[in-house]
């Protein structure tokens, strides 16, 4: 942790005034007073003027960057500054110094400040945009990277892996930065253990916002992993604290420990998918966090495992996680398992936590033949748990002799799955605090659940001040309206003029088409006009896009007899989640070959919401939504969520549905289907191809549908412990499931 004067020192340096030479010199240089001692000001305008002002800077020396864009600058900024006068780099003015293209940062050496500097644009040319570690095991010791941001810095293919950034060495501190955008594969923040690096760390990690990580449909999105498997069971000492995550939904583990005597305080979670994981690591401190999930899917609280855990003083609401998501899980190990595996949970101390409103809590979570250690020498005390609704928060999967209740308050449900003398059922009744978390109105309770005091960090306590937090993506229709007339090429040639946002309006009539319309933006197509396309695709969507189609006939018949022919598909290797909505639109004339499909999403690719309302498939060689091109097994899939409600199916030989999750990755969520209320007629081919084929999916709902004469529904289990509900459905002519 920085000593107060030292970060008064650094304070102080940014405040003072840059004094010019005049342009035609080749450095500006200004000696300022810094504490006891004199350093300059040196101001740089490229790369290899600041290289050279690097070269004669000592310490209270600050290196400045001339304010734009540079492009493609790998960053080694190697120095030695001192106790109190660090060697700074900044930018001139915070925020107008933006890092492009295939640009990054390493820097190595002791007493080192980084500030004010932007990543966009881009990516990182090597496996880290900020690493603190030079070359051939040099790395970086009480060195400081504040007030940065790097927003979107992501690689094209979402499968290519990078880390934003990289704590290597040790005393290092990550303050105040602005980190969002993460799509492609690699925990957003890791602190590296290796012996060379050094394994006690003492890193500090804090007052940074993680902003929004979408889910990436696979392992490895995490937002911070603190060490890996093969030194977990020593010591880092890093602590992650005041740090405010909004919406890191990657994967199951936002925060993934893999270590020991780490300390993660005051950190807020809102609306985040997954939990705090103490995968890995004994003896770690897990105090006076918020967990604010505002009941979407998945968001989940504090995961235990291991030996000596602490988890007090946290509070959780509107969680809707279940099983490793749930608001506290508290996991079986593996009984003498490898160091890679799950370590059983050994003197666990889980006190005066405020659980509210939550769908879970999960004691012996995850047993199986594998983990068969249930809990033991652990106590839950003072916890306050009230459900919603009246309904049980507790699921218990297996022996919980081990865990001593006491002290612990939950309000009556209708059923209880946990009758122990240490949890007290009886009536609560909550009031918000001032600040903002829900209290018992009972004073008896006043010592159940989390402090009085507990005052929850805000997204204005953390992050840069100068860039902004509120970046909404583009939505369908937020642009312009621009009519389309009918006719040949008149749709391809508004295409071409629309932007992010904007609305295609069509007309009734007929628009021939022919080429490809590549949807690179969010894109909106509205009206009675019948579309005829003489390309194998009628729409790509590539990185960036989106498309919402309404109203709308797309009419296959004049398209080429070639092979995989869709009227919708995706480019492989997209880095960006995509979304796609068809509302009350005709498919037809999809079968001038044995393949052609109406929506195909490439291998590489995510969506997190395909949605298909009042829509009819008709006429179709190939299947109506093929979604399985991730079929190296690997916990891939290419949908998150599918929603298909009110549709009409009839004689579409490839199947309604396709959707395919190989692997037995236990890091994501999805992919999850509803398909409610449809009509599927003669489509699939009996028992050969099923209407629907579900594999590996981990939330399927099909109700209310009518099957006739069509292929039966082939679901196979893979992985986790998926929720099944198939009822109120008719078959005729059609097997049951």
């Amino acid at each position: 942790m920085m000593s107060r004067t030292f970060r008064s020192l650094c304070c102080l340096s940014v405040a003072l005034p840059l004094l010019l030479l005049p342009a035609c010199s080749t450095q500006a240089t200004a000696t300022v007073k810094q504490g006891a001692a004199l350093g300059r000001t040196l101001l740089a305008h490229d790369p290899a003027q600041f290289q050279a002002l690097l070269a004669t800077a000592k310490p209270g020396d600050r290196l400045v960057l001339a304010d734009g864009v540079w492009r493609d600058f790998r960053i080694d900024f190697f120095a030695n500054g001192a106790a109190g006068t660090p060697i700074t780099l900044a930018a001139q003015t915070p925020g107008k110094v933006i890092l492009s293209g295939k640009s990054n940062l390493r820097l190595a050496g002791s007493h080192l400040v980084v500030t004010g500097l932007v990543f966009r644009d881009g990516y990182t040319p090597t496996g880290e945009v900020i690493a603190f570690r030079g070359d051939k095991g040099a790395v970086a010791t009480h060195a400081r990277v504040t007030e940065t941001v790097i927003d979107a810095y992501n690689r094209p293919a979402r499968q290519e892996s990078d880390h934003w950034v990289a704590l290597y060495g040790s005393d290092n501190r990550f303050d105040h930065n602005h980190i969002a955008g993460k799509t492609n594969q690699g925990a957003t923040l890791v602190v590296i253990r290796e012996p060379q690096y050094g394994l006690e760390n003492r890193h500090r990690i804090d007052h940074n916002y993680f902003g929004p990580r979408p889910s990436l449909g696979s392992n490895g999105g995490e937002t911070i992993r603190v060490g890996t498997s093969p030194h977990s069971r020593t010591d880092s000492h890093t602590t992650v604290e005041y740090n405010y995550f909004e919406r890191c939904d990657g994967e199951v583990e936002i925060i993934s420990n893999k270590s020991g005597a780490n300390i993660y305080r005051g950190n807020v979670f809102v609306e985040s998918a997954g939990a705090l994981t103490l995968r890995h690591g004994h003896g770690n401190l897990v105090e006076d966090n918020v967990f604010l999930g505002k009941d979407k899917p998945h968001t989940g609280g504090i995961r235990v495992i291991n030996r000596d855990q602490i988890v007090r003083n946290n509070y959780m609401e509107g969680l809707a996680g279940k099983s490793f998501a749930s608001a506290i899980a508290i996991l079986n190990g593996v009984p003498d398992g490898p160091i890679n595996r799950y370590d059983p949970v050994v003197n666990a101390q889980i006190s005066h936590n405020s659980v509210i409103n939550a769908a879970s809590i999960e004691l012996a979570a995850g047993a199986d033949k594998e983990r068969s250690a249930p809990p033991t020498d652990s106590r839950f005390t003072g916890n306050l748990i009230v459900g919603a609704d009246d309904t049980e928060t507790f699921r218990v999967m297996d022996s919980i002799a081990g865990i001593a209740f006491d002290g612990n308050v939950q309000a009556p449900a209708k059923k209880a799955a946990l009758d122990v003398p240490g949890i007290a059922r009886r009536p609560v009744e909550l009031a918000r605090a001032p600040n903002g978390l829900l209290y018992p109105t009972d004073p008896v309770l006043a010592g159940v659940g989390v402090r009085r005091d507990l005052t929850p960090i805000t997204r204005a306590d953390v992050g840069v001040p100068w860039y902004p937090k509120d970046q909404q993506p583009v939505g369908f229709g937020t642009g312009r309206t621009l009519d389309v007339p009918p006719g040949d090429g008149t749709l391809s040639a508004a295409f071409a003029k629309a932007g992010a946002g904007d609305v295609l309006s069509l007309s009734s009539g007929l628009y021939r088409v022919d080429e490809v319309l590549v949807v690179t933006r969010p894109l909106w197509l509205r009206g009675p006009g019948d579309i005829r396309f003489t390309r194998p695709t009628l729409f790509r969507v590539e990185e960036g896009g989106s498309l919402r189609l309404t109203g709308l006939t797309i009419n296959g018949a004049d398209a080429p007899d070639a092979t995989g022919n869709a009227a919708i598909r995706t480019a492989d290797g997209m880095g960006r989640n995509y979304e796609l909505r068809i509302e009350d639109v005709t498919f037809t004339g999809l079968d001038v070959n044995n393949a052609f499909h109406a929506i195909a999403a490439g291998k590489g690719t995510l969506a997190g919401l395909i949605r298909v309302e009042g829509s009819r498939f008709e006429k179709i060689s190939g299947t109506a939504l093929k979604l399985d091109a991730e079929t190296d097994d690997l916990g891939l899939y290419n949908a998150e969520r599918v929603e298909v409600t009110g549709s009409d199916f009839t004689d579409v030989k490839g199947g309604v549905l396709s959707l395919y999750r190989g692997g037995k990755d236990e890091s994501t969520f999805g992919p999850r289907l509803d398909f409610t209320d449809n009509r599927v007629t003669r489509a699939g081919t009996g028992t050969e191809v099923p209407s629907l084929r579900l594999y590996g999916v981990q939330g399927i709902r099909i109700t209310g549908n009518r099957f006739t004469d069509s292929g039966g529904i082939k679901t196979t289990r893979t992985v986790g412990d998926p929720v099944v509900t198939i009822k109120d459905n008719e078959f005729t002519g059609t097997p049951k499931p």
